[in-house]
């Protein structure tokens, strides 16, 4: 349902950042991406909205304040992420506040 939704954003809000993580998401499982708290560290500045087309893992340190859309979390990434002053949203809410997508980067 989710990739349907982006699909739907994407061609309703001329936005074709959410077409491309629909494609993302419509990989096989064992193809998606696992993105651990080190690397999205070294990859985002303050401030950013991410979004992650697979599962935020809890290694590593966040000590930015970012914006977090993915499909999945561990419990110990979103603990994380809400500590280091930032939030994690569901990929359905950040649509629906960003329709455009600007400013939205794709991690993987």
């Amino acid at each position: 349902m989710l990739i349907r939704f982006l699909r739907k954003a994407a061609k309703s809000n001329e936005a074709p950042i959410w077409a491309y993580v629909a494609d993302l998401l419509a990989r096989p499982r064992r193809q998606r991406v696992a993105v651990g708290l080190g690397k999205l560290n070294r990859l985002v500045n303050d401030g950013d909205v991410v979004v992650i087309p697979g599962k935020l893992l809890g290694n590593g340190r966040l000590q930015k304040r970012v914006t977090v859309a993915a499909l999945a979390a561990s419990r110990s990434a979103a603990e994380a992420v809400v500590k280091s002053g930032g939030r994690l949203v569901p990929i359905s809410n950040l649509v629906r506040e960003n329709p455009k997508g600007t400013n939205v980067k794709i991690v993987i």
